[in-house]
């Protein structure tokens, strides 16, 4: 007679998961992360200011709003041809490494949601914003993060428009949850202070952003109106950092580690030392910027450095009224990818920027390296209102949000697909 207990008739079901890969259901692939939501910070309100639309994955909608019948019709023809979800973008397929071979899931979820209505993506979006137990999350593009690089400004201002014309038609109505950064086509700025205007009252766009791997410089006077126009406005400037392996000063490196490595931080030092020592923070005072993707170790970096410096040479910032690092520390920062290797000093960085009310807390989900809520639930040093202010209540200040729950329980959650974990 068999020692073993009779399985109960409401044990949950069991079922063999396949192998994780980029057509899994999303609450598969998070399960974890669910599980830590219910055991770690189900009762927090929080907010993920940094995902990614995954644009290209429908590429053929967006082209397919481009108010120009030219690029249009030529968008068209070459993502009907030979280039694909790349049509009029500045991507060399051939140059890219982040999938390594594909063993490393990155641009997007492309799981079947047969079954479900609406578009396919929200309905992707809805299950990871549930799975990771989030109140809203912002999106961003990403294939368009490169345009700035572009050789023809009008390609960067024809599929802005489209972008944010999909964005704010087809992406963020069907899910209040969901909230966007309004693409701006920063070459062009009479383009981005139209768009500034036209979509001010759009409620699903609260802010707007430059994609920073471009060499702008941020201080011309070019982008006085607009700056203007955004502080106005009340929404925050944010400057997502990218990658750029065709910039001659990476051209040393002879891995995709090291230039990923390093971009991310270059241009956002660039784009933020122009910005103080040129005192823009003394002539857009009430002007939010934010800093996305760039990790924290670079800022304390950059406070030192700039104030060294500005103690030296005050003369050649005559603007500026205080340390460069008493105005960054009135900035704000994302999380992701934030450097965890050692405790001391990411402590440190911390504590250098005022984490506790400028850090916001960021997922870059579906992209490889995300993070989840818990990389920060899990910081050993941080206190319980600290953990709360960077997952979701700075976030509130910076875009004006509502902090009542609109997230289900994480238990709920759990229990919509039994026995997978």
């Amino acid at each position: 007679m068999s020692d073993l207990p009779t399985p109960r008739s409401d044990a949950p079901r069991i079922r063999e998961l396949a192998e994780i890969g980029g057509r899994s259901d999303t609450r598969d692939v998070l399960a974890h992360a669910t599980k830590q939501a219910r055991d770690d910070y189900d009762d927090y309100f929080i907010v993920d200011i940094d995902a990614h639309v995954s644009e290209d994955h429908f590429w053929g909608e967006v082209l397919d709003l481009i108010d120009n019948d030219v690029w249009r019709d030529l968008g068209m023809s070459q993502y009907a041809g030979f280039a694909g979800n790349n049509a009029l973008l500045n991507i060399q397929p051939g140059m890219s490494h982040q999938s390594v071979g594909g063993r490393i899931g990155h641009q997007g979820r492309k799981e079947p949601v047969e079954g479900t209505e609406g578009h396919p993506f929200v309905t992707a979006a809805r299950r990871g914003m549930d799975a990771m137990g989030l109140d809203y999350q912002v999106v961003f593009p990403s294939a368009m993060l490169l345009l700035g690089m572009h050789p023809q400004d009008e390609v960067e201002v024809v599929l802005g428009r489209a972008f944010n014309r999909w964005l704010t038609e087809v992406i963020l109505p069907p899910n209040p949850r969901l909230k966007g950064m309004l693409y701006l086509p920063y070459n062009t700025p009479e383009v981005c202070e139209e768009l500034v205007e036209k979509y001010a009252d759009n409620e699903g766009i609260i802010g707007y952003t430059v994609c920073s791997t471009r060499n702008n410089p941020v201080h011309s006077d070019v982008y006085t109106r607009l700056y203007k126009l955004i502080e106005d406005s009340g929404k925050p400037l944010a400057f997502h950092s990218g990658y750029h392996w065709g910039d001659p000063s990476f051209a040393q490196l002879n891995r995709f580690l090291s230039m990923h490595a390093l971009s991310f931080t270059h241009y956002n030092q660039i784009h933020v030392t122009n910005w103080i020592i040129n005192a823009m923070p003394e002539r857009f005072p009430k002007l939010k910027m934010v800093w996305v993707e760039s990790g924290l170790a670079w800022i304390p970096f950059l406070m030192q450095r700039l104030d060294h410096e500005v103690l030296m040479r005050p003369s050649e910032a005559p603007g500026l009224k205080r340390l460069p690092s008493e105005y960054m520390k009135e900035m704000w920062y994302t999380t992701q990818p934030m450097e965890r290797t050692n405790m001391e000093l990411l402590e440190a960085t911390m504590k250098s920027f005022n984490a506790e009310t400028q850090l916001l807390y960021s997922s870059d989900w579906p992209h490889w390296d995300w993070d989840a809520p818990s990389t920060i639930t899990r910081l050993p040093f941080l206190s319980e209102q600290a953990k709360r202010n960077i997952l979701g209540l700075n976030a509130a200040r910076v875009f004006n949000l509502p902090t009542d729950r609109k997230k289900p329980s994480a238990e709920r959650v759990l229990l919509e697909r039994p026995g997978i974990s």
